[in-house]
């Protein structure tokens, strides 16, 4: 039975995207987009084609009732990952310390390959762990900096990395150098020299977020990582939320570290994340936890976590698997369609503001937008208590609006719903303001 057992477990992750996609399929859709795809039909084109989304919407479980656009927070996975995270935990479960250790814990090289390539890096710069922040926390406890040192970093940055930077400053007297970003820009240039001005000779560390979470800005951060280096600044970035949704490789930011969430974009089990180190780089970052070679220069020093679900971790591949089944620049394309439908339709709506570009260079899949004379909250609660639409709310420094995350298994006509429902929202409170000032 162990025999059988592992050569299924062999074959389950090549077969996973074959079997996941219908029959009925035409071949160029039941595949990765490849160069000749690509000249039959451009990412623009497919980010219309209503009929391929609706299987990629099918393949999803989400409640039909509840609109979910706050796939900022952490996506779904379809049911082809769900079905593979329970069949390894079922596996495990028949004796843990056996078929965790001695066979499940086999894979994470294959997985390492796996996630390397669609990170067009090395496998020897990938760690695998549990999500960004313990990925930055990792990179940001680790560095050797001393009193004195100086870090870069904005307002606008993940609370748990501003909170992991403001532990080494009270522990170690480094000096956090703090910029407010005036958002939206599409200005890479002024966005970069708003960095570059901050620069000392004391500047160590630039920590850039490549994607704002609260409102979805993309970063220019290979501009800010080159004039980085030219003065020796290492540079760190966290990719939360850009892995598996933007089209790009890691090495094309330029940074030396690099974390993010693979329950994000990518569609995989709770719980699972990644980092990048250049590596060169990796014997200058102490291991988090414990290492019988914390310095040294191997990246598998930052896996050794102790007893953690292997289950959930041998079914990243099948949502690499079930991602490249869409292909990278579909992906992006569809995402970045789904935030214009909906902006287009409620910019002119009386009293409904936007905070994110329309620009597919400036902004992916997230975006914010107000309305005059409510809060955040205020809005938040109206659509998901009458119309049962789940969006996040935001206040954080500078930024006040609600936060809209679409996905690749929405479509259109679950986006006409938000918009009736801004639509309703903004009419009633211009209603009600044109009351109280008569």
């Amino acid at each position: 039975m162990p025999t059988s057992r592992r050569t299924f477990f062999r074959q389950t992750a090549a077969a996973t995207a074959a079997l996941s996609l219908p029959q009925f399929l035409p071949e160029t859709v039941a595949r990765p987009l490849s160069g000749a795809d690509a000249a039959l039909k451009s990412p623009a084109a497919w980010a219309q084609d209503e009929d391929f989304w609706s299987w990629v919407k099918s393949e999803y479980t989400v409640s039909p009732n509840l609109l979910n656009l706050n796939n900022g927070g952490v996506c779904p996975q379809p049911k082809v990952v769900q079905d593979a995270h329970i069949r390894f935990y079922q596996y495990s479960n028949e004796a843990p310390s056996y078929y965790m250790w001695r066979i499940l814990d086999q894979g994470r090289e294959a997985l390492r390959e796996k996630l390397a390539d669609l990170g067009g890096c090395s496998p020897e710069e990938i760690a695998i762990n549990r999500n960004a922040t313990e990925g930055l926390n990792t990179v940001i406890f680790g560095l050797n900096l001393k009193a004195g040192d100086e870090v870069v970093l904005t307002k606008q940055d993940y609370p748990n990395m501003l909170n992991a930077w403001k532990q080494r400053e009270k522990r170690d007297g480094i000096k956090l150098v703090y910029l407010n970003l005036d958002l939206p820009s599409e200005d890479d240039e002024a966005l970069a020299q708003q960095y570059i001005r901050a620069f000392t000779p004391k500047t160590k560390v630039v920590h850039v977020t490549h994607m704002i979470n609260w409102v979805g800005q993309v970063m220019p951060v290979r501009k800010i990582a080159d004039e980085a280096h030219k003065r020796g600044i290492e540079v760190i970035a966290d990719g939360a939320h850009s892995f598996a949704l933007f089209d790009f490789k890691i090495p094309d930011l330029g940074a030396d570290y690099y974390a993010t969430s693979l329950h994000k974009w990518l569609c995989a089990p709770f719980g699972s994340g990644m980092l990048y180190i250049r590596q060169n780089k990796i014997k200058n970052v102490w291991a988090l936890l414990s290492s019988n070679e914390p310095d040294g220069p191997d990246i598998r020093k930052f896996e050794t976590l102790g007893t953690r679900s292997f289950a959930s971790e041998m079914a990243i591949g099948t949502a690499v698997d079930f991602h490249n089944s869409i292909g990278s620049a579909r992906k992006f394309a569809r995402a970045h369609y789904l935030k214009n439908y909906w902006m287009e339709r409620v910019k002119d709506v009386p009293g409904v503001k936007l905070h994110t570009s329309f620009k597919p260079e400036f902004a992916g899949a997230v975006a914010l937008f107000s309305i005059d004379g409510m809060k955040p909250g205020e809005v938040e609660s109206q659509l998901l208590g009458k119309y049962k639409i789940h969006t996040s709310p935001i206040d954080w420094e500078n930024i006040h609006g609600v936060r809209v995350t679409p996905h690749v298994y929405h479509s259109p006509k679950d986006l006409d719903r938000l918009v009736a429902a801004i639509t309703a929202i903004a009419e009633k409170q211009a209603v009600a303001s044109k009351q109280k000032k008569s």
